[in-house]
């Protein structure tokens, strides 16, 4: 995928008939020709040396389903899930939080 930036401006270009198809979906779940398109938001940090991946949430399309792990949380934390950004409290001795697929993960 090449990514040019101009100002305000960004263009992808997929370079790959797979990362062609990857634009279309996203494409068609970000814009909406009758209604309010959406937004990427960016999560987290982008640090390549760290991971050479950047994350965004697509504001206003509900995260994954919350379902739990069987091991229990030992003090009383707020989670988070870094990939829809999903918050939630959670009592020591309470199971821990899976969302979008894995762990949801503590606030320092």
């Amino acid at each position: 995928m090449k990514i040019k930036l101009d100002r305000n401006l960004v263009e992808f270009s997929p370079e790959s008939p797979q990362e062609t198809a990857e634009m279309e979906l996203l494409w068609k779940v970000i814009v909406d020709c009758m209604k309010d398109n959406k937004k990427l938001v960016p999560i987290g940090e982008y640090i390549p040396v760290k991971q050479n991946m950047a994350r965004f949430n697509i504001e206003g399309i509900p995260g994954g389903k919350t379902t739990w792990t069987e091991q229990k949380s030992t003090t009383d934390s707020a989670y988070y899930c870094s990939t829809c950004n999903k918050y939630m409290n959670v009592k020591v001795g309470e199971r821990i939080p899976l969302c979008c697929g894995r762990e949801m993960e503590t606030l320092d």
